[in-house]
């Protein structure tokens, strides 16, 4: 019996999912790759702010269905990466012994801002329906929708996941004490993006929450360690050099 599962160990060590950080990477590359397209698509024209006039707001879009069409995909497309990101991260929490709220409100974090990228995108491929664009009013509205949910929404789910990470990565020492103070600032400046639903000047916050965490998310996910062992890896090392 204990012939048959020696050759399983490694096995179970290294089964884990798909890398976290090149899943970062992805949605990160997808997201981008929205915008890039959705630029192009425009003639370099940024999207119209939800902000602007409603009959402004509907003309933009009349005038940019393939835009709306390829850009809402593509960001839908992001979120699922994403997701998985936040499950595979959540799974090597708890194989590496975290046993406090983190991991949870990672993974509560991560698939929320994966949700609310999914229905922003969701709506501005709505958006590119020349039946709906008729209606400026409905066209405005589904606008402000698709900004709250794929700014705000995604922004502060997004920085549950970077604070459920860092905050044990910080006490454990998973990763660089600067990288996880790093995470917890990014995370901080997330959460408080809310403010933005009322205080407009704010709203810078949510592309530093956006890119600064996922880029942070990428650094994280290549730096996690698999398991307990090569987490312990670097301090027994220390204890060895000083003996």
């Amino acid at each position: 019996m204990s012939n048959r599962s020696v050759p399983n160990e490694p096995h179970r060590a290294r089964s884990g999912g798909p890398h976290p950080g090149v899943l970062a990477s992805a949605s990160l590359g997808i997201f981008l790759a929205g915008l890039i397209t959705s630029a192009a698509l425009t003639g370099g024209q940024t999207f119209v702010s939800p902000f602007a006039p409603a009959d402004q707001v509907a003309a933009f879009f009349r005038q940019n269905i393939a835009a709306a069409r390829v850009g809402g995909m593509l960001q839908f497309g992001s979120a699922v990466p994403l997701g998985i990101y936040a499950a595979t991260v959540y799974a090597r929490q708890l194989r590496l012994g975290v046993r406090v709220p983190g991991p949870a409100i990672g993974f509560f974090g991560g698939i929320s801002a994966a949700i609310f990228l999914m229905f922003s995108g969701s709506v501005t491929w709505l958006l590119s329906r020349p039946e709906v664009t008729t209606d400026a009013t409905l066209t405005h509205a589904l606008s402000f929708l698709a900004f709250i949910t794929g700014g705000v929404g995604f922004v502060v789910g997004l920085g549950l996941l970077v604070a459920g990470i860092a905050v044990p990565s910080l006490i454990l020492r998973f990763m660089p004490r600067w990288l996880a103070w790093t995470g917890l600032v990014i995370a901080a400046l997330s959460e408080l993006s809310f403010l933005s639903m009322a205080v407009e000047p704010l709203q810078f916050l949510l592309p530093i929450g956006r890119f600064g965490g996922l880029l942070w998310l990428i650094a994280a996910g290549f730096l996690l360690p698999r398991n307990r062992a090569a987490a312990n890896q670097e301090p027994r090392t220390q204890g060895t050099v000083t003996r």
